[in-house]
């Protein structure tokens, strides 16, 4: 679903409007489990984001700084079978999880998505986990997920992947190398209702929706921890 956190900056409005692209492969017969496809798509923004031709001169910096200096859009759609492999075709970064692959794709104008992407279902991401996801391994990150929300699956995929980018842009350069060379350890859950208000007044980075589907504008949806391991 699409999803954006909210800007308080009138000329970041004013500017070319850029999204996005996440594809989440969901085959009938095979699922992934919410959790890992979650997880996974946090990942694969962050992958994108320090991968080197979105730095620098590299061949996708242009339209990454064009998406930063706009509205963070992100928008995940659904793909299985020929779909995902046309998808597999067009210039990205497949990222697996235990069971989940999302492909992430160098950001494109709103009005301008790749005929094989926009084609792309945005409904039919809901995912379940077959057993209760083990607590957050220390060290790493945690995004945690508001519990007083519903959202659907893909929705929660673009709020987890704001968490992840505010994050990152938290983080100073030192962390940010061990990070990556870390592989990107981290964790989604949904806090528990007496921690959730904690979260939201630590300080930590918050992400805030735009409230263009499903939720209310300025819902805090995420909160983002990071725990260097020791």
């Amino acid at each position: 679903m699409s999803s954006e956190n909210v800007i308080e900056t009138d000329e970041r409005d004013a500017a070319p409007q850029f999204v996005l692209p996440l594809v989440v492969r969901i085959e009938k017969a095979a699922p992934p489990s919410r959790t890992d496809a979650l997880e996974t798509a946090a990942r694969a923004v962050l992958v994108m984001l320090s991968d080197d031709r979105s730095t620098g001169d590299g061949a996708w910096a242009r339209a990454v700084r064009d998406w930063e200096d706009a509205r963070i859009r992100k928008v995940v759609r659904r793909a299985r079978g020929a779909e995902w492999r046309r998808a597999e075709r067009l210039p990205g970064i497949t990222v697996t999880g235990a069971d989940a692959e999302v492909r992430v794709f160098p950001p494109v104008p709103l009005d301008g998505w790749p005929k094989d992407l926009a084609r792309l279902q945005v409904s039919g991401t809901e995912l379940a986990d077959p057993t209760a996801p083990l607590p957050p391994a220390p060290g790493g990150a945690v995004l945690w997920l508001n519990p007083e929300l519903r959202m659907s699956t893909g929705k929660e995929m673009a709020q987890v992947g704001h968490g992840a980018q505010l994050l990152w842009w938290a983080l100073d350069d030192a962390a940010r190398a061990s990070w990556r060379e870390a592989g990107f350890p981290l964790a989604v859950r949904t806090a528990k209702p007496a921690r959730w208000a904690d979260l939201a007044a630590s300080g930590r980075p918050v992400v805030r929706d735009a409230g263009f589907t499903e939720i209310a504008p300025g819902s805090a949806t995420v909160v983002s921890d990071f725990s260097p391991a020791a």
